[in-house]
């Protein structure tokens, strides 16, 4: 199974993301009743009216939080909201993974705050996120993903979309998104944008949710066989679109979801030799893969396309390479999407004419047929020291770890 959270138009906020795990099928009742029990670990601070109610928002018909609050307080220090949290998640009885995630949920929250005021964890103050409403947020979401069982499932974000213009709070007027925003997202694999709603469309206590509950980020909607849909309302309206977060569950093709990099440059007066040493020192820097493919351009120039797959990371350092090794006046990127079959790396110690080899190789499973490759260093470096061509070699080693999977197996 596999979750799609999509939060590209209309950002998420705690009770956004609270209201589409309920839309879902998460159970209502236990989450109110939860949130209840909760209350009392917040001095200062009475639920009055707690529900969950249809909405129209553009067209979209979905399920948006009722939330009725007393309370007086302006600020409260972020280790008495974790405490909260902490003895909320013990009185209703989470599990283990729940009470986990929930912690990690506030700490991130607590240390972005932190290092954006220079201050240690146990002096922060929240003022925003000081109302009960975040102990609503973490507390009912942590009840819902338990309740649904998506802790267990593969969890997939698209571009998190988080406003535009500028915000006003406690400390006055910034650009929007906040530091906070930025901190919390920061050394994540999620992918933020910007729009024109002139609005902060992502609240901390969302971002410090999301950043928790995944860090796999697609660019588009993965393969996948929708089977339910949840449609989680925010309070403010919009003019040009569904202030709605959307979350999709369904059945995926058993592919892993990544996006990389795509570098293509033409070369068309550089050497084969220059070429097999630019192809050693791409990858050297880690690139996924590197081609070359030979053709025909304008006026019948004979040419090689250089072809590079790496990661958003590489990119510079790899553009560099190939400007510098080829003289190329130019390098086309492009973004692409891969479905990997999912795949796992072993070794084993192999006994082959009197000398233990430790070799490696990759073990893949798909739709119940499982295959595995040796790494191809291996096979080289072994059948050079046993003076035997790489096919034997393979036959043979292959033989051996059937026989070790076999016994794995049946034990």
């Amino acid at each position: 199974m596999v979750v799609v959270f999509d939060p590209q138009i209309a950002g998420i906020s705690g009770d956004m993301l609270l209201c589409a795990l309920v839309d879902l099928g998460a159970d209502k009742n236990k989450i109110i009743t939860g949130i209840k029990k909760s209350e009392k670990f917040l001095s200062n601070s009475t639920i009055k009216k707690i529900d969950f109610g249809k909405i129209q928002k553009h067209g979209v018909q979905a399920l948006q939080l009722v939330l009725d609050i007393d309370e007086d307080v302006h600020e409260r220090k972020g280790s008495e909201i974790k405490q909260a949290i902490l003895n909320s998640c013990k009185e209703i009885q989470l599990s283990e993974k729940a009470t986990l995630f929930a912690k990690s949920c506030i700490d991130t929250l607590i240390s972005a705050e932190s290092k954006i005021h220079g201050i240690p964890e146990d002096s922060v103050h929240f003022h925003e996120a000081s109302s009960i409403d975040t102990l609503v947020d973490i507390v009912g979401i942590s009840i819902a993903l338990e309740d649904l069982a998506i802790f267990d499932e593969k969890i997939i974000c698209l571009p998190v979309a988080v406003g535009g213009g500028s915000v006003s709070f406690s400390h006055g007027t910034m650009s929007n998104p906040a530091s906070a925003i930025l901190e919390i997202f920061k050394n994540s694999n999620l992918i933020i944008k910007g729009n024109d709603a002139n609005e902060e469309l992502t609240t901390p206590t969302g971002a410090c949710i999301l950043v928790n509950l995944t860090q796999e980020s697609v660019k588009y909607y993965p393969s996948v066989k929708v089977e339910s849909i949840g449609y989680g309302a925010g309070q403010k309206d919009f003019e040009s679109f569904s202030n709605v977060l959307k979350i999709i569950r369904g059945s995926d093709n058993g592919f892993t979801v990544d996006s990389v990099k795509i570098l293509e440059t033409n070369v068309d007066d550089v050497s084969g030799e220059i070429l097999g040493n630019l192809i050693e020192k791409i990858m050297a820097k880690g690139a996924r893969d590197v081609s070359i493919y030979h053709g025909i351009t304008k006026k019948g120039r004979p040419t090689n396309l250089v072809s590079v797959i790496c990661t958003d990371d590489l990119l510079d350092d790899i553009v560099d390479t190939l400007v510098l090794e080829t003289g190329t006046l130019g390098v086309r990127i492009s973004d692409s999407s891969r479905f990997i079959v999912p795949r796992t790396n072993h070794n084993v110690s192999i006994n082959l004419s009197g000398t233990s080899f430790l070799v490696n190789y990759k073990k893949s499973s798909f739709k119940g047929k499982t295959d595995f490759k040796i790494e191809f260093d291996d096979l080289k470096k072994i059948s050079n020291a046993v003076d035997k061509s790489i096919k034997e070699t393979e036959a043979f080693l292959r033989k051996e770890i059937e026989k070790l999977e076999t016994k794995n197996d049946s034990s």
